[in-house]
């Protein structure tokens, strides 16, 4: 796809989710670039939350659409293009990370645009639907679209002959899918919403020329939607395509699709809402005050007292020794989602690191409003003074001796991932659901876990070992070597699904 108007377009990728200068990676996302004096845009895409903040910049003056918690990255790039941040966007009150927008406003001094119905606790710039920002010589239209939340709104770019180039679309709609409308917790019904997201996708999105870029707030993996297409951008040409929400369809059968086959919220993202809305710390204090060195007799007693220890080194370091009881999320994996997802954000936690990544741990869980950390096992795992557990794992080809021994297995892949192809006769429990299903387990029987490469599989397996499951084995490779190696999977729901 190549973009039909001029400007340079490119985004900055942050493999691990940390938006730090030495850490990030530029590369193309597909649109041709086009040398113009007039526009610049780079999508800020990070992993770890499938989550996209934009740069906008026109003769000299910039804006900052949904940046993430740490100011540094906006501010170094404003500084590099000697631009003046102008206004910092949000497209709604965000639910699954905490956002940068309040220390960024702070740091550079531009206020903060929300969209109708948008109420904050802070000082905030409310636009009407239909009200236009400048921004060098470009034009940065609100679009007010309800749905995914009340306070919705989609950013439109015109060019310098005030013609439509780029939508900002938020959770309102993305590649492939649109924004979950099930987010208000009572306030509001699913139906509710997504008759109010139909209105908007029809009177706002859809009448838009189809060359229109569409620059979505997620990615894949994000549970903001409910099956998020692979690319970070498309047009809105392509979306009326191939996007299922913007087909012809009445208001009932729009609802239905929608609001049909949403798994429950994470549990955090109400807290991340609320934080959103009523302000938070500086993240320099957060970090600060968090990237604290422990003792191992801090951490025991700090683990006495109900914290919980969180590894967050790769997977095939953790297997080799960890302290007991801990849970492994890893740093190179979508670390803030998973913890987010499984751990209990009112709970304190204790860190135990690779040396090194102490404050990187600490940042991407402030990311999303996990603050209440107190602190880091210095020297990590080789601090403790006890003896360490450890992983079995195992290759692929392995697996069929452990069945000839009654070892059962379990699949802890997504829903999605297990309706494709499943091994043949695996218990099915999706790592989000784990926590409440781990009881109808046996702990006397052996399990092989397997994800569908390591990553979620060792997860799932470090919570199982706190829990007292003692015959537990990996799967190195996951899925993907599993059926390399030739083993039994079979399509669809060819096996009953055990939760």
């Amino acid at each position: 796809m190549q973009a039909k108007k001029s400007g340079i377009v490119s985004c900055i990728t942050a493999p691990c989710g940390i938006l730090a200068q030495n850490e990030l990676t530029l590369q193309p996302i597909g649109l041709t670039p086009v040398i113009s004096f007039d526009m610049y845009i780079e999508q800020l895409y990070t992993n770890c939350l499938a989550e996209a903040a934009y740069y906008i910049e026109s003769d000299g003056e910039s804006a900052i659409i949904d940046p993430l918690r740490e100011t540094e990255p906006y501010l170094a790039m404003a500084s590099r293009r000697n631009s003046r941040i102008k206004y910092v966007f949000e497209t709604h009150f965000h639910a699954d990370f905490v956002s940068g927008h309040i220390d960024l406003s702070r740091m550079s001094g531009a206020p903060i645009v929300y969209g109708p119905m948008a109420k904050p606790a802070y000082d905030v710039l409310t636009a009407n639907d239909g009200q236009e920002f400048a921004v060098g010589k470009l034009t940065i239209r609100v679009l007010h679209t309800p749905g995914h939340t009340p306070e919705s709104t989609c950013y439109l770019l015109l060019d310098e002959k005030q013609q439509p180039h780029a939508i900002f679309t938020g959770d309102t709609l993305f590649v492939g899918d649109v924004g979950r409308p099930d987010l208000l917790d009572g306030v509001m019904t699913s139906e509710e919403l997504a008759s109010m997201m139909y209105d908007s996708l029809n009177q706002k999105i859809k009448t838009l020329p189809d060359h229109v870029i569409v620059y979505p707030g997620h990615g894949p993996g994000s549970a903001c939607g409910k099956n998020i297409g692979k690319e970070t951008f498309s047009t809105i040409g392509e979306q009326k395509k191939f996007n299922y929400a913007l087909k012809a369809q009445s208001r009932a059968e729009f609802v239905r699709q929608v609001t049909d086959g949403i798994t429950p919220p994470p549990a955090y993202f109400f807290e991340d809402a609320r934080i959103n809305k009523q302000g938070y710390a500086p993240v320099e204090e957060v970090v600060h005050r968090n990237t604290k060195p422990l003792s191992a007799a801090a951490v025991d007693a700090a683990l006495e007292s109900g914290a919980v220890l969180l590894d967050t080194r790769d997977a095939n370091e953790f297997e080799k020794g960890f302290v007991p009881g801990s849970i492994n999320i890893g740093l190179n994996g979508q670390y803030a989602v998973w913890v987010g997802t499984l751990l209990d954000i009112h709970k304190p936690i204790v860190l135990v690191t690779t040396v090194g990544k102490e404050q990187e741990s600490v940042l991407r869980l402030a990311r999303v409003g996990y603050e209440n950390v107190i602190g880091y096992l210095e020297g990590g795992a080789a601090g403790w003074k006890g003896p360490l557990d450890k992983v079995h794992s195992i290759e692929a080809s392995e697996v069929p001796g452990w069945l000839k021994k009654g070892t059962a297995v379990i699949d802890v892949r997504k829903p999605g991932e297990w309706s494709i192809s499943h091994f043949k006769g695996a218990q099915f429990i999706p790592l989000a659901e784990m926590p409440l299903n781990l009881a109808q387990l046996d702990k006397s029987k052996s399990y092989v876990v397997h994800c569908a490469g390591g990553y979620r599989s060792m997860i799932a397996i470090s919570m199982m070992k706190q829990q007292g499951f003692t015959h537990l084995i990996n799967v190195y490779g996951g899925s993907a070597s599993m059926i390399n190696a030739g083993l039994d999977f079979v399509p669809g729901d060819e096996t009953a699904v055990t939760r």
